[in-house]
């Protein structure tokens, strides 16, 4: 049995603000001993090889420090931890990494953006063809999910909002099940699941996440404030993923055991693992990695984001407007408040790993 576990929205927003009070007052002071989170998913799944392997050990040794990486079942229990200061690092979609930590009063740095879903997210109807078909039928999903902004994004494109539709929470371990109802014309899904639903006859997948690339995206986000008082965390995370993902590409022996141990350890086996990778955008060098968080449409791509966070209540019951929070980009600009910036994209250690520097 194929094992995906897919990152979903703070459904623990609750728990992320009960746990915000032991993250501030967390010294961030110089140290050598380090922590990072990581849960299965496929554009994460380097993460646990690069340790398996020794890689981030190498990196490590480098910078005269060590990182402890850990794998976590739940995901948001990774996010909700990295935010109670357990953990220096940890894998978050940045939606969430807005919606849990940065929320919650932890300064948090986006080190690695490592890919977006291409493909991997996909809206199904029954019997239907076209996008706008949807409209007024009841429409299955994981409500606060990142399957939830995808859904609200796809219907823009066609002129619809959710007032259009009507939204039925299911779980994502539900999905496959509930299509073959009779009472299922529509859902939103993710692989495997995804694919699974599209391969019934009588699906027809009308959107997927390629027709919105770059706006569902998995990263490492790390303390801001460990992360400054300790640049050598960030040369040697950085050092060790895109050294990783440079095994991941080379056409050999050495490729292909990094991807069957990665494939295995997700749950599934190579050619699976391939599958799901086809569908994720991942950013294989650090050029390319750098051209992506310095790129100017991110900001419009990131104004969605916070904007249906805030719409759903993500930013707490105290905000006021979806400027409360201020988030940074690459280039030092600001979307929302300049006084209370809470998220960071940061691009200087990928332009270390592209001149050469680290």
């Amino acid at each position: 049995m194929t094992s995906y576990v897919r990152r979903f929205t703070s459904l623990a927003l609750g728990c992320a603000a009960a746990v915000v009070l032991p993250a501030l007052s967390a010294s961030a002071a110089a140290k050598k001993d380090f922590t990072v989170c990581w849960t299965i998913y496929a554009g994460w799944m380097p993460w646990g090889y690069a340790a398996d392997s020794g890689i981030v050990k190498k990196w490590a040794d480098k910078y005269g420090i060590t990182i402890k990486v850990t794998q976590v079942g739940d995901y948001v229990e990774c996010i909700n931890q990295f935010t109670a200061g357990k953990f220096d690092a940890a894998t978050s979609t940045t939606m969430d990494a807005l919606a849990i930590p940065s929320v919650g009063g932890v300064d948090t740095t986006v080190l690695i953006a490592g890919d977006y879903s291409n493909g991997n997210d996909g809206i199904v109807l029954k019997d239907k063809t076209s996008l706008a078909d949807v409209k007024g039928q009841k429409v299955n999903l994981l409500e606060l999910s990142v399957s939830h902004y995808f859904l609200a994004r796809a219907l823009s494109t066609v002129g619809l909002t959710e007032k259009d539709i009507t939204i039925v929470n299911t779980s994502d371990a539900d999905w496959i099940s509930a299509y073959k109802t009779g009472d299922v014309s529509a859902i939103v899904a993710w692989n495997p699941a995804l694919a699974a639903i599209d391969g019934e006859k009588n699906a027809n997948l009308v959107f997927d996440s390629s027709k919105l690339p770059g706006e569902i995206v998995d990263a490492l986000i790390a303390n801001t404030a460990t992360l400054k008082e300790n640049p050598a965390l960030g040369k040697a995370l950085t050092g060790a993923w895109f050294e990783t993902l440079a095994v991941m590409a080379k056409k050999d022996d050495t490729a292909k055991t990094a991807l069957e141990s990665m494939a295995k350890a997700s749950g599934t086996d190579l050619a699976g693992f391939e599958a799901q990778l086809a569908t994720t955008k991942l950013f294989t060098t650090p050029a390319e990695a750098y051209a992506f968080v310095t790129d100017p449409s991110d900001k419009q791509k990131f104004d969605y984001v916070r904007k249906f966070s805030f719409e759903k209540g993500l930013f707490g019951q105290s905000a006021k407007s979806v400027d409360d929070i201020g988030i940074e980009f690459a280039d030092g600009s600001v979307l929302g408040s300049k006084d209370n910036i809470k998220l960071r994209f940061d691009a200087s250690y990928k332009k270390m790993a592209v001149d050469g520097k680290l």
